[in-house]
């Protein structure tokens, strides 16, 4: 292959992109359509009622709720939190704190592990009301908490998860 050959190679390639490109503009000029300035129709968005998650969850009886689990149903739903914390009496933290006896315990009060600021400004005791409304959906609500869980939606699962870690304790709290 000499130099000429690649000469109309390059030259062919070229130009192939000129026309791409140039029908792509031309086509633009002549079928150009002016954008009207109010839209035809308006589609509406469902407008959803957000609450936070805390005044939602002092609506709901605790005793009630908690009527609902079981340890051993807590134990298989804590299976999801288990890739993050450890629960077991002496466990270390993994990614996020260990929690043996968190429930009555102060928020953020592991020494040796290093919590967001939201949740060190969050200061309160997990109570079942106060956990109930973490586990629904923990970034709404403590905003700024490095958990990054979706939350536990059905309320059996989030009942089961409170009894379990209740009886993951020394101190366990007392049933409403």
């Amino acid at each position: 292959m000499d130099g000429f050959e690649i000469n109309k190679i390059v030259a062919a390639v070229i130009i192939g992109v000129l026309l791409v490109f140039g029908v792509g503009k031309f086509t633009d000029y002549l079928f150009y359509v002016e954008k009207p300035a109010q839209p035809a129709y308006v589609v509406e968005a469902p407008v959803l009622k957000v609450s936070s998650s805390s005044n939602n969850a002092s609506t709901v009886d605790i005793a009630k709720l908690l009527s609902m689990g079981t340890v051993e149903h807590g134990q298989k739903v804590f299976k999801k939190c288990s890739a993050c914390h450890v629960v077991a009496k002496g466990g270390k933290n993994k990614i996020g704190p260990a929690l043996y006896g968190v429930m009555g315990r102060k928020s953020a009060s592991i020494s040796d592990y290093k919590y967001s600021k939201a949740l060190i400004a969050h200061s309160k005791t997990w109570s079942y009301d106060e956990m109930n409304a973490y586990l629904i959906k923990p970034q709404a609500h403590i905003k700024g908490t490095k958990m990054a869980f979706a939350g536990l939606k059905s309320e059996k699962d989030r009942a089961s998860v409170m009894l379990y870690m209740n009886s993951k304790s020394d101190n366990p709290l007392t049933k409403p």
